[in-house]
């Protein structure tokens, strides 16, 4: 039986950061991936080999912008395991079937200036909007890159820059009642305040609504500073596709004697007198941990389908029942389409230029066809019959990831996760099936095809993945790629449930990381940095907390203070 002092539930992106700060401290890891590629939902992969060989594809996750927000980078040092980032600029394309388009640079001023050819107000209030979610991302990021109780390291996080935007943003009682007020409001309406075209509106309700939910919905107006992220600190997207970030991070988690197992399947999480001391993998085969299990699948699956109830009740006879019906994952998930391209696409009615390619292309031509397209999805039909869509061009940007000449095409479309009125049939009983995810495919692809005419002859092979495919893959409880709902009511230190939030578990020797841990989806790696601390700290309780405590001040004092 083989042991280490930490094993690890799934290979994501967050479990490798997890695994390469503990073995830089000097832990021997284990790490445990049911797929044959790690990298979870951070892959990059020839998915149409026959159809289509050389070309690769990001099969969920593209662009990057909150993992700049974070410190992992550079203090993991991941360029030199291979990681280059290209920077996107323009970030934004969304056409609208007027003709008329708006596009968004890296450069505030530039995108004001695309902006005032429609409306000068607009423009002015853009420049005022961007300004007010920088600043408040400034304030909030510090509380991102720690545990969300640990008030210490909070502090430690902020430095002078932070400090200003922290004033900026709560620096009265008007600003702290405004800031609380646009936190309970809705995307729509807080668009709503700022401003007056729908030109501008409907691309930021669509990047706003990524959270997960329609722009209606209140609780999820903090989605309006992912437009904001994309001015500072970018977008980009890593040379070789997403995957090149998880290659790095394995080669990080290799060269510092880390253990990584494919095609394990991890069965039941083995618990003695209340403390976790490894897991059983498919086969029957154990691993034990020394000092702990972390686990980056969600806490519904791991506590309700790979322990014993007797375990959980022994450590909190409420956390099962609170699991099963306190965490919201409302029904929306994702149909993937993945495309090789002889060519790439021209948006022939929008004077074409080769830039509109470089970011993303929203197709959202009002803030009502982006609301549609999440409340149907939600009440389980699908919103296809006028689909908005998420699409990227990545070797425009990137032309390593196809043959010369050659185009992938990425589509993100909301879809319901279960089929209204079709339970217990088609894939995983969702209602989806191989002919329906194919004419939903059809007609999103239809749809681009009105704005970008040669799209349909260009294509030489798709995949398609329905949201119960998607959900397989990812090992996401209902295709939720976020594990949970990224809601006001399920971040911080309420994610995933309050007693829970803070990485650590009441089995002794029991972790979580990944989506479903604060600071929540998206690719970041600051889940994996965060638990990884509190693993440490675990450890050595007094002693390491003494000592991070002292850092986390110095640094304070350091960069706020001016001391030495």
């Amino acid at each position: 039986m083989e042991v280490y002092d930490a094993i690890i539930i799934g290979a994501g992106h967050n479990g490798l950061v997890c695994a390469a700060y503990l073995l830089k401290a000097g832990y021997r890891v284990l790490l445990l991936e049911k797929r044959s590629v790690p990298g979870g939902a951070a892959t990059t992969e020839e998915a149409l080999p026959k159809e289509a060989p050389g070309f690769k594809f990001n099969l969920c996750a593209i662009d990057h912008e909150f993992i700049h927000l974070a410190p992992v980078v550079e203090e993991l040092e991941l360029t030199k395991y291979g990681l280059e980032y290209l920077y996107c600029d323009p970030v934004v394309f969304c056409p609208h079937p007027n003709g008329n388009y708006f596009l968004a640079h890296q450069s505030v001023e530039k995108t004001c200036a695309e902006i005032a050819r429609y409306s000068q107000r607009d423009a002015q209030k853009y420049a005022e909007f961007v300004d007010y979610w920088l600043h408040l991302t400034g304030a909030i990021a510090p509380m991102f890159n720690a545990a969300p109780k640990s008030m210490i390291d909070i502090a430690g996080n902020y430095n002078a820059e932070k400090i200003k935007d922290l004033f900026s943003t709560f620096g009265s009682t008007k600003k702290v009642l405004d800031f609380v007020r646009n936190m309970i409001a809705s995307p729509e309406d807080v668009l709503n305040e700022w401003f007056d075209s729908e030109l501008v509106k409907a691309p930021l309700a669509r990047l706003a609504a990524e959270i997960g939910a329609p722009p209606s919905q209140k609780g999820i107006s903090v989605g309006a500073m992912m437009m904001a992220m994309r001015h500072k600190p970018g977008m980009a997207r890593p040379r070789g596709g997403t995957g090149a970030l998880t290659q790095a991070l394995v080669n990080l988690v290799k060269s510092k004697g880390g253990v990584i197992l494919t095609e394990q399947t991890v069965e039941n999480v083995m618990v003695d007198r209340g403390r976790a001391v490894g897991v059983c993998v498919a086969g029957g085969r154990e691993y034990r941990a020394h000092r702990g299990v972390i686990s980056n699948i969600d806490a519904r699956r791991l506590f309700l389908q790979l322990m014993e109830p007797t375990d959980v009740d022994a450590a909190d006879p409420h956390l099962r029942e609170r699991l099963e019906r306190k965490i919201a994952n409302n029904n929306e998930s994702l149909l993937k389409i993945d495309c090789a391209l002889a060519e790439a696409p021209s948006f022939e009615a929008y004077y074409h230029k080769p830039e509109y390619l470089v970011g993303s292309v929203l197709i959202a031509d009002s803030v009502r066809h982006v609301e549609k397209a999440h409340s149907m999805a939600t009440m389980g039909e699908i919103p296809d019959e006028n689909p908005s869509m998420y699409v990227v061009f990545p070797t425009v940007v990137d032309p390593s990831m196809a043959p010369e000449g050659k185009h992938t095409l990425w589509i993100e479309f909301f879809a319901p996760y279960q089929i209204a009125g079709a339970e217990g049939t088609g894939i995983k009983g969702t209602g989806w099936t191989e002919d329906l995810k194919n004419r939903v495919a059809d007609r999103v692809i239809d749809k681009l095809a009105e704005y970008a005419p040669n799209i349909k002859k260009a294509i030489i092979a798709r995949k398609v993945e329905s949201p119960a495919e998607l959900g397989e893959r990812l090992g996401a409880y209902k295709g939720n790629y976020y594990h949970i709902d990224m809601t006001l009511d399920q971040m911080v230190f309420l994610r995933p449930l309050p007693e829970i939030a803070n990485y650590k578990t009441p089995i002794e020797g029991l972790f979580l990381t990944g989506a479903g841990t604060h600071p929540g989806g998206s690719i970041s790696g600051m889940p994996g940095r965060n638990c990884a601390r509190v693993f440490r700290n675990a450890q050595h309780p007094f002693a390491e907390r003494l000592t991070e405590a002292q850092s986390s001040l110095k640094t304070f004092a350091q960069s706020v203070l001016g001391l030495s």
